[in-house]
């Protein structure tokens, strides 16, 4: 007999009911033999219609060659397959414009019910994807009175793409440890504010009278001429560490100020920068401190941060202490997101910018180049806004701040401008990974903010890495919510000579371990010698025999290709044998095809 959808779903949750008093009285394995892998796999954003709220339809699109692509009856049945399967009330309901089939999951349902769902169509070989159909809402920017002055984060030519990464995660459950100047109470941030540590032991550096403490609270940093070097002019206080919090997590929808890049998050302020700067001996012990480590005399922390800000640097080599410290740091799971630094040099001279396992980042301005001060080079990771307020004092980063001029006075916001203001957009874009998809490890998190870069849209000399960081496609990608590119990479590194206008060559590669289809960014990553590159014909073979086009022949007479193509491959499986097809057409040239990968 078939029970009604509302009958099933309570006869479904009494058994549920049932199973829960029975474990209790079972053993460890009986619990772990009815999880169910799959749905564990899924991610919280795939299962929801809006955080918090699981999703009572899923939007499934068929592979073009599946009958259910096509066919309504033929998705019907497939949705009533799914629901023998899962014992949830699956429902085919219509076809939209797309061609995608709407199923509908009944009333009720929690997160482990789509879950189940989720990972019935996606083992599915004929699905190409399957997503919840999420609510939208009117008002899709923050109410936030000066969210109009952000440039940075929606605008397309320079910003970093972030409005749309909130549909899925606003970084809530992380805390982002902000080592800098302290804190100075802001209406517009002290939401997301939680304990921090004043770790500036020299008095006359720290200026609040004592030592190590409890209180990060910012006294300010002002100081006279001369005071902190010979020909160093006078400068107010600067409020450094708020400004850089509020970009990271100022409150945001609360009718007022700006709008934080993660403000889900909380912000832990750690104070190591006060008159005159700050020492590395206090800056180690805040970074290991902040990541959960234990720093004689100093209180365990209760708020660990899961993400480190390191708006700071000094001039020369990485020390050996300042990168164990880092080190200890990411082994404890933080993703340590420092600036690059502003002397417009090669930040190889810069500590901790070039320390290894920490994300590097230099700025650019409101077109998209290279600011004029960032620093640059091969260990610049990625590039963030940073602003250039010398073209416009409305060019730069608006952020929270106070008024006053030595100690605090008035909250306030101002522009500011350097690789301080681009590191926390990038810190912030961390948090928001790490909440989406909690198992993210740092250096996963540094592969797919990398990977999902988009080009500079202006110019940068020097190195600027991998490009502008993008909010929204990498989260995208980590997430399984769209097109984009996790940073997994598979390589050939077999050397094959390509003949003299002869046949086509090919290399395969054999991808393994993916989920679903290959991303619609994938990147191609091509390494070849040649005398006369217009000769040659490049494709990508996809495992199901398909071809895409990578390089056509012409009148290039440049030597070699070395270069990396993006392919849309969404309708690919990912996981199989892809090869890369190199063909010579025209004579009196040869090479060799040196290497290539795939990032996903």
């Amino acid at each position: 007999m078939r029970t009604s959808p509302a009958l099933r779903r309570k006869l479904i949750s009494v058994a549920a009911v049932s199973a829960a008093l029975l474990t209790a009285a079972s053993t460890a394995s009986v619990v772990a033999a009815d999880s169910d892998p799959q749905a564990a796999a899924v991610p919280a954003a795939q299962t929801e219609a809006a955080p918090g709220a699981p999703a009572e339809r899923l939007i499934v699109g068929y592979k073009s060659g599946a009958a259910e692509a096509k066919s309504n009856p033929a998705a019907e049945a497939d949705a009533a397959a799914k629901a023998e399967e899962t014992g949830e009330d699956v429902d085919f309901q219509r076809r939209l414009g797309t061609g995608a089939a709407l199923v509908g999951l009944g009333e009720n349902v929690s997160s482990a019910d789509v879950a189940d769902v989720v990972a019935e169509y996606r083992a599915d070989p004929q699905v190409a994807y399957v997503v919840p159909d999420r609510l939208n809402t009117p008002q899709a920017d923050p109410n936030d009175t000066e969210y109009a002055k952000q440039w940075d984060l929606f605008e397309s030519t320079a910003g970093m793409n972030v409005p749309a990464a909130w549909n899925t995660t606003t970084g809530a459950g992380v805390t982002v440890a902000v080592i800098d100047t302290g804190y100075v109470a802001h209406s517009d941030l002290a939401a997301n504010i939680v304990g921090g540590y004043d770790f500036i032991a020299d008095t006359a550096v720290s200026v609040d009278g004592d030592g190590r403490d409890s209180n990060p609270a910012d006294p300010g940093d002002w100081y006279n001429a001369n005071e902190c070097g010979t020909g160093i002019p006078a400068s107010t206080s600067s409020w450094h560490g708020t400004h850089v919090a509020g970009t990271i997590a100022a409150a945001t929808n609360n009718g007022k100020g700006i709008a934080g890049i993660a403000y889900g998050a909380k912000i832990s302020p750690v104070r190591v920068l006060g008159k005159c700067g700050g020492y590395d001996s206090d800056i180690i012990d805040a970074i290991t401190w902040a990541s959960g480590g234990t720093v004689s005399g100093v209180p365990a922390n209760s708020n660990v941060a899961k993400v480190i800000n390191m708006s700071l640097g000094g001039d020369g080599a990485c020390t050996s202490a300042t990168q164990s410290a880092i080190n200890a740091a990411v082994t404890r799971g933080t993703t340590v997101v420092v600036a690059s630094g502003n002397d417009n040099d090669n930040v190889a001279n810069h500590s901790p910018g070039n320390c290894a396992n920490v994300i590097s980042v230099a700025a650019t301005n409101r077109a998209g180049a290279k600011a004029s001060y960032s620093n640059y080079g091969a260990l610049v990771d990625i590039s963030a806004p940073g602003g250039q307020t010398s073209t416009g004092n409305a060019n730069g980063i608006l952020s929270t701040l106070n008024a006053g001029t030595k100690t605090p006075a008035g909250e306030n916001y101002a522009y500011y401008q350097g690789t301080s203001m681009a590191t926390p957009h990038v810190a912030g874009l961390a948090a928001l990974l790490k909440s989406a998809k909690s198992s993210l490890t740092p250096a996963q998190i540094e592969a797919a903010i990398k990977a999902n870069a988009r080009t500079l849209p202006g110019a940068c000399s020097g190195g600027c890495g991998a490009g502008l960081a993008d909010a929204a496609k990498t989260v995208a990608a980590v997430t399984g919510t769209g097109g984009g590119s996790t940073g997994a990479t598979f390589s050939n590194t077999t050397a094959v000579a390509v003949p003299d206008n002869g046949a086509a060559i090919e290399s395969s590669i054999a991808v393994t371990g993916r989920t679903g289809n290959a991303p619609s960014t994938l990147q191609v990553g091509v390494d070849i010698t040649h005398t006369y590159r217009g000769d040659l014909v490049i494709d990508l073979i996809a495992p199901d025999g398909t071809a895409y086009p990578l390089k056509t022949s012409g009148s290039d007479s440049a030597d070699n290709v070395v270069a990396t193509y993006t392919v849309n491959a969404s309708s690919e499986v990912a996981n199989g044998t892809w090869k890369l097809r190199v063909q010579d057409v025209a004579s009196q040239d040869t090479g060799r095809l040196n290497s290539w990968k795939l990032t996903f």
